[in-house]
């Protein structure tokens, strides 16, 4: 009988039911079970007072973390907005999962390249605004595990996260999903649902009650997210201007309380910030509150619930996203050529430090999973760089 790899045994393993946290002990070395997260390891004094110290602690000792894109609008190649800016059917769409295929995702060299670039953490699309999760999910079928491609891919990442000591950050769409039936529709918000010039027959919802189910659903993923692959990081949820639409239909300390009582040491961001109750802000690009915004599309009252919070997340230590390709989070063909280069990375790793941020840098992978080599070539030259010449000093804006 031929030896199965750790990828082969972890697939297997998924497909017949277990839990990641059930495989730990078997698809890790030999050794006893850890007594702190492995990317909170050196930090034990302060996980021993307190878990979610020792994570803030951590993260801000980080600096430098990787985000990936990817999914199903990936096949597409014109980023991750494409069903919504076409008006894809959802029909249509879902038929995607019949050519998935992410081949080429390599967990092994995905987090080799993170700690080459000198990263202490990766951020991954569990579910993006379509709805498509990238882990097996009991909840909902349309995911990686339940394709012809058979992949659990957040298990295969959390393996090696774990195995390396990255901290894992699960990026979940928490106030837009353009799949599932009872989220509200595009009359509060355009992001909420594509504009499409027909009804389509997938969605239900029909009053404000509904939205109950949506979140049903989502507090069941939150929990397959944080018992089935071991140690997290953190949470990230996206995007804050469906929130801010409708702020009444999302239960946020309800969501946040569930986080934290099924992993303490799990990290809680939601962009500028829902409540300023989250562990640390994540705006895109440099920091901002998003305030006039919210103000002309959602009207004062909510307004003030996103400067409310940006003024008390802006104080912590946060972090900045922005992505190699010149602006699509998502693999997109027409930005081939023109990603960033890596003295522009460093330059922005400094920016991010004067405003006292992590700096979150994003790579859109092609449609087969693997890594653009305009995006590994940066992130090795970047990663020489700080080898050589240390982390940049702070600039200022």
């Amino acid at each position: 009988m031929m030896k199965q790899t750790k990828r082969e045994f972890l697939q297997s393993a998924l497909a017949a039911g277990v839990g990641f946290s059930q495989l730990s002990k078997s698809v890790c070395a030999a050794g006893s079970e850890q007594s702190v997260p492995s990317h909170l390891r050196g930090y034990e004094d302060i996980y021993a007072r307190s878990p979610r110290d020792a994570a803030l602690a951590w993260f801000k000792d980080a600096k430098f973390g990787l985000f990936m894109h990817y999914g199903l609008y990936s096949e597409y190649g014109r980023g991750a907005w494409v069903q919504l800016q076409e008006r894809i059917p959802v029909a249509k769409y879902a038929n995607l999962t019949d050519s998935f295929d992410p081949k080429d995702f390599d967990a092994d060299f995905i987090t080799d390249l993170a700690l080459d670039a000198g990263m202490k953490y990766v951020n991954i699309t569990s579910k993006h605004h379509d709805g498509f999760c990238l882990f097996h999910s009991k909840h909902s079928q349309f995911n990686s595990a339940d394709t012809a491609a058979g992949r659990d891919l957040v298990g295969e990442l959390a393996e090696q996260c774990q195995a390396k000591g990255l901290g894992l950050f699960l990026y979940y769409s928490y106030a837009a999903d353009w799949q599932t039936p009872y989220f509200y529709p595009n009359e509060y918000v355009y992001i909420a649902r594509p504009d499409y010039a027909t009804p389509q027959p997938e969605y239900k919802w029909q009053s404000d009650s509904d939205s109950q189910h949506y979140i049903d659903f989502v507090h069941q993923q939150m929990k397959e997210l944080l018992t089935n692959y071991g140690d997290i990081a953190g949470i990230w949820l996206d995007p804050i201007i469906g929130y801010y639409a409708r702020p009444d239909l999302f239960p946020i300390d309800e969501t946040y309380e569930l986080i934290g009582s099924l992993q303490p040491h799990a990290l809680i961001s939601f962009k500028q910030g829902a409540t300023g109750t989250e562990d640390f802000a994540a705006p895109e690009r440099h920091g901002n509150s998003l305030e006039s915004i919210v103000r002309r599309n959602h009207g004062d009252a909510n307004a003030a619930i996103a400067a409310k919070a940006w003024a008390s997340n802006k104080s912590k230590w946060n972090e900045i996203c922005d992505t190699l390709q010149p602006s699509g989070w998502a693999c997109k063909f027409d930005d081939d050529g023109n990603h960033k280069k890596p003295g522009v990375v460093y330059d922005l790793l400094g920016k991010a430090f004067g405003e006292d941020c992590n700096l979150l840098m994003n790579t859109g992978p092609l449609p087969d999973g693997s890594i653009h080599h305009e995006d590994i070539y940066a992130f090795q030259a970047v990663g020489r760089m700080i080898r050589s010449d240390g982390y940049p000093e702070p600039i200022d804006r």
